[in-house]
């Protein structure tokens, strides 16, 4: 390497006699070479007596770049007692290198603070090594198989994330994994590896007459009060898990295994994620970060005015810590859902925030090279003196002595481009941690101010803290919901939200966040009561709102279905995961994508039509997810399932993907024992015994309420002989039972009958086979004579057990949905046709000569209308429609929805729709009648 030719900047000697005298020392004629080194010498007594000492080695080392590997190599091989001079000889070397090559402009930032982070990396792991074999040749720590013992110190902060200062300390957490010893042992190696630890510490840290290598700071353990510098991997867990802070959450971003059982080091992280990582965006962490930032100014009087002189470049306003804070925290934020923001550094973790969108690329970019500013500052702060300091100097000498190093010649630009600089960086990362003033809380009439002086009441303010912050957005809160189309209903809606909500933390910083979120739930309450309640029961829906992906393309159930699977998978190996975790996560998957569905239906991005589709997707993908989960869960005890394994079939408005909001799941599962009398397995069950139970497993699954909620409500009342019949059926069974003792209606539900998931090794051919079985009783039993006067006696059987619910009842009653379906999958019965869809079965009617083409035309436009105020009813509630009830934004959504400008007129289509269709069914199975005749 050609370090000369790769000079780009030259400090400017502060002491130029100085500069001269270490210039001939190395005996460097180089006349680049030899400005670098005096401008270097000229400003720093430190790199000065450095370049004295090392004159003989410089010059032929310059030209070498591996500067760490170099000085290190062989000491492996070293004792503990001759392992501290070598260590110290190879930090002067790579300090002073690594200066000049910094100063010279010849490596990049990431470099150089890559350089003495490999270094410590080094140090750190021969030290630990060096006293766990010292320990071991004792006799004094019992025997093991673990990489050094077990032993591993994890890097944190800047050494974490591979930024380590010119003259930085190094934090450390050192942890042994207890799990390699056995029990009469620990008490022994616990005390051996704390001695080890202390002697390594001491190996670096210890400033002797050839200096030190490292200052080592431990503090960062788990409660560093009372624990010993080395503590068990399952002592820091459990503390984690129960007194884990905000901060330490922070620290564990940068967190790395950098010396001894790597491997020990992944798993302890591994097992962590889930405390640094939450799930939820984690808005909270916000105010968090905001109070330590005001407890850090406060401790070091770093508050007031940005002055350069005396300025602290890490500390101070507008400082280095002021854009670590803002990148740290919105990783915390998001990084619980997006593992692609978990990255160590601060340059690439504002690349990748900038990626997803969480900062604007132009403000990643302008802080990243305020950070490189900032960091090179600081070094050469340090260089002066190799002082651990991070402050400006107070006097003007001190001050031209850092900008003649950054090779400044004139001060006072140089100060005031820094000032303006500090400036920037407080105003880009002090709006995220303390935004602007508050708008003025509108005036309320008598009511509503009542009501609101109810909501301290409620459990979600009853925290300190939840008032604390929902004082901070009540003000726009109450603002937007008063200018609501619908304002005083608005603000009903909105109470009742607040009522049922059980916390509240996490939630209102979402809202101080995200201020648009409050336009959503502004929107949800003036408009739908049902979607209002369900976000109370789910409120941490709202993440996905911010997830990135809440307004791109729909994914289809095939993306659904594949995303579901990751998670679950996930869920199942993640450490303290499980069974039960991944039916939670299936659970909060559901609820987003539903969430996702109502909203786009709220604001027009989709129809009655789009949205029935898409619920019906969500419940294909988490069925046909889940079954194989549960049936592996289920094998776990009494082995795999028996023969070819076993199909779900969806039935009603599933099989024929028109769900609403507040459907249920009408489900058959069929199977194939193949011969096989019982399955092999710890507990072994007969086939059909096995089948049953691993059905009532997949029930509980997608039914039982667990700490996530409910998945879906099931129905299995369409499978053969009803609620008398086994709830699971083998394929023979369910072809004798179709073909020779089914009803007519059980053929027509089996118009609508779907495979959409299964178990088992050869459960593809099973489904291909039960799909064309399917085809071949539809076929056979569609000729049948008594299908029409069968829809007829079911049809008058229907009205009587059950009269429409209420005036605006869409789905029961002559000429509604129910009416105008079943006379469809009649169509395709008596044609034999596969198809399941109602528009697509209606027109098979004129396709066969059992209905005119206007008549099929009249009824697939009621069924649409009939469609569409029914799943924009079963938005805004799981109730009869009640106008009164749903209130004036509810009613605009309706009458939107059905393309009528007033509720007369949407009665007065309704009552048309009705009779028109009512009609055209009465004729069509009176015709039918006179034919059988």
């Amino acid at each position: 390497m050609d370090f000369a030719a790769r000079i780009t900047r030259l400090p400017i000697p502060a002491d130029p006699a100085r500069g001269q005298s270490a210039l001939r020392a190395t005996g460097i004629a180089d006349p680049q070479l030899g400005d670098l080194i005096q401008g270097a010498a000229g400003c720093s007594p430190y790199l000065a007596g450095l370049i004295e000492r090392e004159a003989d080695w410089l010059a032929d080392a310059l030209s070498h770049e591996d500067v760490v590997a170099r000085e290190t190599a062989g000491f492996e091989e070293l004792t503990a007692d001759a392992l501290g001079p070598a260590l110290r000889r190879a930090k002067r070397r790579v300090a002073l290198w690594t200066a000049l090559a910094d100063l010279g402009g010849v490596w990049r930032l990431e470099q150089v603070t890559g350089a003495l982070t490999d270094l410590a990396d080094r140090a750190v792991d021969l030290a630990l090594r060096a006293h766990v074999a010292a320990e071991q040749a004792r006799g004094k720590l019992p025997p093991t198989d673990a990489d050094a013992g077990g032993i591993v110190a994890l890097a944190m902060g800047k050494m974490g994330a591979g930024e380590l200062n010119y003259s930085s300390d190094i934090d450390l957490i050192v942890l042994y994994d207890d799990s390699v010893y056995s029990p009469d042992d620990q008490h022994e190696a616990r005390a051996s590896l704390i001695r080890a630890t202390r002697k390594a510490g001491a190996t670096i840290s210890d400033n002797t007459d050839q200096g030190y290598v490292f200052r080592t700071d431990l503090r960062l353990r788990p409660d560093a009060a009372v624990t010993p510098v080395c503590i068990s991997v399952s002592a820091a867990l459990a503390y984690y898990e129960a007194e884990g802070r905000t901060w330490e959450r922070s620290a564990y971003i940068k967190a790395r295994p950098c010396a001894g059982d790597l491997a020990a080091g992944e798993r302890f992280l591994r097992e962590l994620r889930p405390f640094v990582w939450r799930r939820h965006l984690d808005f909270a962490t916000i105010q968090d970060a905001h109070d330590m930032r005001l407890r850090i100014r406060d401790h070091k009087g770093l508050h007031g005015r940005i002055e350069v002189p005396g300025h602290n470049m890490k500390l101070g306003q507008g400082g280095i810590r002021e854009i670590e804070f803002f990148t740290q925290t919105r990783q915390l934020i998001a990084g619980g859902r997006d593992p692609d923001l978990r990255v160590r550094g601060t340059v690439e973790g504002l690349a990748r925030l900038a990626e997803k969108g969480w900062v604007p690329s132009e403000v990643a970019k302008e802080l990243t090279a305020h950070y490189r500013e900032h960091r090179e500052i600081e070094h050469r702060i340090q260089m002066v003196n190799d002082a651990q300091t991070h402050s400006l100097p107070n006097s003007a000498e001190g001050l031209d002595i850092i900008a003649r190093m950054m090779g400044a010649g004139d001060t006072s630009a140089w100060s005031t481009r820094l000032a303006d600089r500090l400036t920037r960086v407080e105003a880009l990362t002090g709006d995220f941690f303390a935004p602007g003033e508050q708008r003025a809380r509108p005036e309320l009439s008598p009511e509503a101010e009542a009501m609101v002086g109810r909501w301290r009441s409620y459990p979600a303010l009853r925290s300190v803290r939840g008032r604390e912050i929902f004082a901070r957005i009540e003000p726009e809160l109450l603002t937007r919901l008063t200018a609501a189309a619908h304002a005083e209903e608005a603000l009903a809606r909105f109470d009742a939200f607040l009522a049922r909500l059980p916390a509240g933390v996490q939630i209102f910083s979402l809202f101080q966040a995200n201020p648009q979120l409050i336009d959503l739930i502004v929107d949800i309450c003036a408009t739908s009561p049902g979607l209002a309640h369900y976000l109370a029961q789910h409120p941490e829906v709202l993440d996905a709102v911010l997830g990135g992906s809440f307004f791109v393309a729909w994914p289809g159930v095939v993306g659904l279905r594949s995303q579901l699977e990751q998670m679950l998978a996930s869920a199942l190996v993640a450490p303290g995961g499980g069974y039960e975790q991944a039916l939670d996560a299936a659970r909060r998957w559901a609820h987003e994508w539903q969430f996702r569905i109502g909203v786009h239906h709220l604001r027009s991005l989709i129809g009655a039509e789009e949205a029935g589709g898409q619920y019906a997707d969500i419940a294909d993908a988490a069925v046909a997810a889940l079954f194989p989960v549960v049936a592996a869960e289920f094998a776990r005890r009494h082995g795999p399932p028996p023969g070819r394994g076993a199909v779900v079939l969806g039935m009603g408005s599933l099989g024929a993907r028109q769900l609403n909001a507040s459907s249920d799941l009408d489900l058959i599962v069929i199977y194939d024992a193949a011969g096989q009398d019982a399955s092999d397995g710890p507990k072994p069950l007969a086939a059909r015994a096995y089948y049953a139970r691993l059905t009532q497993a997949v029930i509980t699954a997608l039914s039982a309420p667990t700490s996530a909620g409910r998945l879906f409500e099931v129905d299995m009342r369409l499978r053969p002989s009803g609620r008398q019949g086994p709830v699971a059926t083998s394929v023979q069974s369910f072809r004798d039972y179709q073909m020779t003792e089914a009803w007519t209606w059980e053929h027509l539900a089996l118009t609508r009958a779907r495979v959409i998931g299964g178990c088992g090794a050869e459960a593809d051919e099973l489904a291909d086979e039960v799909e064309a079985l399917r085809v071949e009783v539809l076929r056979s039993r569609g000729t049948d004579p008594r299908v029409m006067p069968d829809l007829a006696e079911m049809r008058a059987r229907i009205f009587a057990a059950k009269a429409p619910d209420g005036a605006w009842e869409a789905k029961i009653g002559r000429g509604r949905l129910q009416d105008i379906e079943l006379l469809a999958q009649c169509f395709a019965l008596q044609a034999g046709s596969p198809v399941r869809v109602a528009q697509g079965q209606l027109r098979i009617g004129p396709r066969t000569g059992l209905i005119g083409r206007d008549q099929a035309e009249k009824l697939a436009s009621a069924r649409r209308f009939l469609w569409g105020l029914q799943c924009s009813g079963r938005l805004l509630t799981d109730r009869p429609i009640d106008m009164d009830n749903l209130g004036k934004g509810g009613q605009a959504f309706l009458l939107r929805e059905t393309g009528t400008a007033s509720l007369e007129d949407l009665a007065a289509r309704l009552a048309e729709t009705v009779e028109t269709a009512g009609a055209i069914i009465d004729d069509v199975l009176a015709e039918a009648k006179v034919q059988a005749q």
